[in-house]
């Protein structure tokens, strides 16, 4: 089990933080350390599962990138971005469904692996493993289909508790 130190989330609600108090509690972000270990492996899943953390349980939503990798066998931005809609949705939809919003979120997903292939290389790392301070990853942030100020403003925790950047 990685060991992160903890940093203030005093000023966030929800799922996101229900799962930094079971970190704090169990050493598990989404109740099953494989899961977490897989999330921190994939900065695509991190970012994704961000994305989905939206009407639905966060667990639920961090956990949605890990079901479609399943289902697609990699989480290949270009590769994703570059399939039919019609063909990626029933994917996307296959029970248990990525998310709820099959039609909406199967869209968002397709528009932001077509701007983390074509903008950052296939991957989502690359928006912030250059150094840039947490503004300027908000910033990016924000540009992304589907990320509003309010994820946006959620980056901070998600990389660092799935172990992409520590913020401490």
């Amino acid at each position: 089990m990685p060991t992160i130190p903890p940093i203030d989330y005093g000023d966030l609600q929800g799922g996101l933080v229900r799962m930094m108090e079971r970190y704090k509690d169990e050493g598990t972000l989404t109740g099953d350390p494989d899961e977490d270990d897989a999330i921190r492996a994939d900065a695509n899943a991190a970012l994704l599962g961000l994305l989905y953390d939206q009407r639905v349980r966060a667990e639920y939503a961090f956990t949605g990138p890990l079901r479609l990798k399943e289902r697609l066998g990699h989480l290949d931005m270009a590769t994703i971005a570059a399939m039919d809609f019609d063909d990626f949705q029933p994917i996307f939809a296959e029970k248990p469904a990525v998310h709820r919003f099959t039609n909406k979120m199967a869209e968002n997903t397709q528009k932001v692996a077509k701007m983390i292939a074509e903008e950052y290389d296939g991957d989502a790392a690359n928006m912030w493993n250059d150094g840039a301070d947490i503004d300027t990853i908000e910033k990016r942030i924000k540009k992304l289909p589907g990320f509003g100020k309010g994820k946006a403003s959620k980056i901070k925790y998600v990389l660092h508790y799935f172990g992409q950047r520590d913020f401490s």
